[in-house]
């Protein structure tokens, strides 16, 4: 079980709110920062496009990637979501809070 975070970019207008909330109380995530305005310049199509969008920093355990990744992209509003996978160290009590913030049939 190794900490990682998972980074993802949503459309502005996007409920994040909620779909961060989804992602804790599924025990998915232990925590989900959002960073509510960013611009994103990218290739899309053979185009460059430039958007506002969100950031969403997905804190979890590398055991956690292939539900997470069903349950983020069963509601993502893009055709090709970012899912971008980057390993964390943390400090051991923070590396416990994780592990049991994400503690699946474990305590409510």
């Amino acid at each position: 079980m190794t900490p990682v975070l998972v980074l993802t970019t949503i459309s502005i207008d996007f409920d994040a709110k909620t779909l961060a909330r989804e992602l804790v109380e599924q025990r998915l995530a232990a925590c989900v920062n959002i960073v509510p305005a960013i611009t994103s310049i990218y290739r899309w199509q053979g185009n460059v496009s430039e958007d506002g969008e969100q950031l969403l920093i997905i804190k979890t355990l590398d055991d956690n990637i292939h539900d997470l990744r069903e349950a983020l992209f069963a509601k993502h509003p893009y055709d090709v979501p970012e899912f971008v996978v980057l390993p964390a160290s943390t400090s051991d009590a923070y590396g416990a809070w994780l592990a049991e913030s994400t503690r699946r049939g474990g305590n409510e």
